[in-house]
C-alpha cells in the first residue's frame, strides 16, 4: 500500500479497528457514525438479489464485524462466504456471528485485499463497505477494482457503500460540516471529535464520479448509483457475462 504523508499505515489501521469492534457490531441499525447505513445495507442486499439471484459465494472485503455478511445472508442464505479483514479482533468477531447463521461454508482471511491470495473469478457478490476510503493514489485504487474485477464470476456484482469526497472544495467543507453536525447530534460532542479524527488521519476517499470511470475502464460493464447521503453513497457494479461463441 503506498502511503500518503501524515495518514495511518495498514498496520496501524489494523490496530485501531481492533478497538472498534463493538461499534460495528450492531446489525440493527448499522454503523451509527454512517449516515442512513441501515438503509444502505438493506439496498446493496436487496439489489444483490436482484441481479444475481441465487448467489452462492460471498466474499466480504474488510469485512468489520460481519454485518454486511449477515444482511447479504437474509437473500443468500446458503451462500458460502468469506471474510476479509486486516484486523484479528474483527475477523474473530465476524466469523463468530456469521458462524451462528450461516448455512455454507465460512472462510476468513486475515490480510489486505491488495495482497491476499484468494480464488480469481469465483464470487458472485462482493461487498465492500466503509474500506475502499484506505486506498491512497489512482495506482493503489486502480489495483484494487482490477484484482475486484478478477475475483468475481461473469456476471457477478460488486456492492459498495463507503465515505466519499465531493470534486468541488467548496461543497466537499460544506457537506463535511454537515457530516460534522450529524455526528455530534447522533453521538455527542467528544464522540463526533474523535470519529472526524480518525477520518483525517486514516481516509483518503475519492468522489463517485472518479470510482465509476475507474470501474468501467477496468472491465465492469454498468455501474449505477443507489444512494447518496452528505459524504456517504452506496453503488453496484456489475461484470461482463462470458461471451458465446
Amino acid at each position: 500500500m503506498q502511503e500518503n504523508t501524515g495518514k495511518r499505515s495498514v498496520a496501524e489501521i489494523g490496530r485501531y479497528f481492533d478497538g472498534e469492534v463493538e461499534r460495528f457490531s450492531d446489525l440493527g441499525r448499522g454503523q451509527a457514525s454512517i449516515k442512513d447505513a441501515r438503509l444502505m445495507m438493506d439496498l446493496l442486499a436487496e439489489t444483490a438479489s436482484a441481479l444475481v439471484p441465487g448467489a452462492r459465494s460471498i466474499l466480504d472485503i474488510g469485512c468489520g464485524a460481519g454485518n454486511q455478511t449477515l444482511n447479504l445472508l437474509r437473500v443468500f442464505p446458503p451462500a458460502d462466504c468469506t471474510l476479509l479483514d486486516i484486523s484479528s479482533a474483527m475477523l474473530e468477531r465476524a466469523r463468530e456471528r456469521v458462524g451462528r447463521a450461516a448455512a455454507g461454508r465460512i472462510t476468513s482471511v486475515e490480510s489486505d485485499l491488495r495482497t491476499a491470495s484468494l480464488p480469481r473469478e469465483s464470487f458472485d457478490v462482493i461487498v465492500a463497505a466503509a474500506v475502499l476510503h484506505h486506498l491512497r493514489d489512482d495506482g493503489d485504487w486502480s489495483r484494487a477494482f482490477e484484482k475486484i474485477h478478477s475475483l468475481l464470476k461473469p456476471g457477478g456484482v460488486l456492492l459498495v457503500s463507503d465515505l466519499i469526497r465531493h470534486e468541488n472544495p467548496k461543497v466537499e467543507a460544506l457537506f463535511k460540516v454537515r457530516y460534522e453536525a450529524f455526528l455530534r447530534e447522533a453521538l455527542g460532542d467528544a464522540e463526533a471529535e474523535r470519529i472526524m479524527r480518525s477520518v483525517a488521519e486514516s481516509d483518503t476517499p475519492s468522489p463517485l464520479e472518479y470510482q465509476f470511470a475507474l470501474l468501467r475502464k477496468v472491465g465492469f460493464r454498468e455501474v449505477g448509483l443507489l444512494h447518496k447521503n452528505l459524504v456517504f453513497g452506496a453503488y453496484y457494479a456489475v461484470k461482463q457475462t462470458a461471451s458465446r461463441n
